[in-house]
């Protein structure tokens, strides 16, 4: 039986991909008492990285798409965490936003405002998160964004 986060996905038309891999040494998640610390995930799309810089590649809204899709892979890396049981999530603690964008860019929150503002749309109260949005020259394989999160469960 789905949980409420997983109905609240499917009333939006969307659906978590598989955990992606991680691409260096590093794990995708390490538990931490009740909380779950998720390495950043990239900004992808259909098997393919969704790439550009800001300020010049990209428009804000299409980055707030790219950031929407990391909100997505962090919710999956939390479900693989939690053997599965995405209902065991309470709460989303942080997220930290990378934007890949030029020197003059300064929209980087709105940019993370598509990652946030999903949290929120199928966590509710829950969703509402501490938050840092940075700018960068560049990100790993050339990818939009990248953001990493702190998540709490019970």
């Amino acid at each position: 039986m789905p949980n409420a986060i997983e109905t609240r996905l499917a009333d939006l038309g969307l659906a978590l991909p598989a955990a992606p891999a991680p691409a260096a040494n590093y794990v995708p998640w390490v538990i931490s008492g009740n909380q779950i610390f998720v390495s950043g995930q990239v900004s992808q799309a259909n098997g393919a990285f969704l790439t550009g810089k800001l300020g010049a590649d990209l428009s804000t809204e299409q980055g707030a798409e790219a950031a929407k899709s990391c909100a997505l892979s962090l919710l999956a890396q939390a479900r693989a965490a939690l053997d599965g049981d995405l209902g065991r999530l309470t709460r989303v603690v942080k997220l930290t936003g990378f934007v890949n964008c030029t020197a003059d860019f300064t929209d980087q929150p709105k940019v993370i405002n598509g990652a946030s503002d999903l949290m929120v749309a199928v966590l509710g109260d829950a969703g509402r998160h501490a938050r840092s949005a940075v700018g960068a020259p560049s990100l790993p394989l050339g990818v939009a964004v990248e953001i990493e999160a702190i998540f709490e469960f019970a």
